[in-house]
């Protein structure tokens, strides 16, 4: 059985455990890893996030900036812990904020005029974005960080008083390939999951407005993600809600490798329906997808195992 969790996003709460929600994936960004710059121009965004509600989704994700590996960013030296302050920025930005904006922001706003009752996250490290996406009718900050890249990212959000989304990411894209080795990623992940929560805590952001993501394929390397995987309940003693990310990622490409080679993102579908079933299996409240069609039906099954 799943803990049952209120999420708070504000102005209204999602129920988080009696069934699996969805959260589908809209890229606004001509180098996404996934689909490409599919969906950049802001009318096929919007027309592609109806389709995904329409496909099942419960949640539309929708992100202006890619942080596929190797992706330069906007990222402070990470602190030694939690609590530690972020320093001077080191990386150059990827894009700027008013570009970010310029993304997101019409894609937002269209889509709340055309669904009003959508339940729409942004998919930003930059608080400045998150402000104006939750003005715009966002609901959700889903902060691939963990809130530590922008110093005023905690400070914002319990401010702005919506749901976020906590995820773990070990260093910055470009430096993934270079990142010492860890002994147990799990247990790192856990207590990293948790300092960085209390952080939020501490800033003014309320325990029933999180959620958390251990981010798969974030800094882990292609054999850290399938312990993750495996010992995913084990997050439940952090006593937050849970959300599983594993869709198309590239562990599930090298899983799926044949004659040496790994499968190519359009050829991931079935392995990342089989993650996210797994993922379901060990406790996810939320499961993060490219494929919401697919993963709809998988729910179906998979919750009647799981409530």
């Amino acid at each position: 059985m799943r803990p049952v969790f209120e999420w708070n996003l504000g102005s209204r709460s999602l129920l988080l455990g009696k069934r699996t929600l969805i959260m589908g994936v809209v890229n606004v960004t001509p180098d996404s890893f996934s689909d490409g710059g599919l969906h950049f121009e802001r009318d096929r965004a919007v027309e592609h996030a109806l389709k995904l509600l329409r496909d099942g989704a419960d949640i539309i994700d929708v992100g202006g900036e890619s942080t596929r590996p190797g992706a330069k960013v906007l990222a402070p030296t990470e602190p030694s812990s939690g609590a530690a302050a972020a320093t001077e920025p080191q990386a150059k930005t990827a894009i700027t904020e008013k570009e970010e904006l310029e993304r997101v922001i019409p894609v937002i706003t269209s889509l709340k005029q055309k669904h009003p009752d959508a339940v729409i996250s942004v998919d930003t490290y930059k608080a400045k974005v998150a402000q104006a996406a939750i003005q715009a009718g966002a609901e959700i900050v889903n902060d691939v960080s963990g809130f530590r890249w922008d110093r005023q990212m905690p400070k914002t959000l319990a401010q702005l008083k919506c749901g976020a989304v906590l995820m773990h990411m070990r260093g910055r894209p470009e430096e993934w390939r270079t990142l010492p080795p860890v002994s147990d990623i799990v247990t790192l992940v856990k207590r990293e999951l948790r300092e960085w929560a209390d952080v939020a805590v501490m800033a003014g952001v309320k325990r029933e407005r999180l959620v958390l993501d251990p981010g798969f394929g974030f800094g882990k390397n292609f054999e850290q993600n399938y312990p993750l995987l495996k010992r995913f309940e084990e997050f439940h003693q952090l006593r937050y809600p849970l959300l599983a990310a594993v869709s198309r990622k590239s562990f599930i490409g090298r899983a799926l490798a044949r004659e040496g080679k790994d499968a190519a993102v359009a050829d991931r579908l079935y392995g990342t329906v089989a993650a996210e079933t797994a993922a379901i299996l060990r406790g996810a409240h939320i499961i993060r997808t490219h494929d919401v069609r697919a993963c709809a039906d998988a729910v179906r099954i998979a919750d009647v195992v799981v409530s």
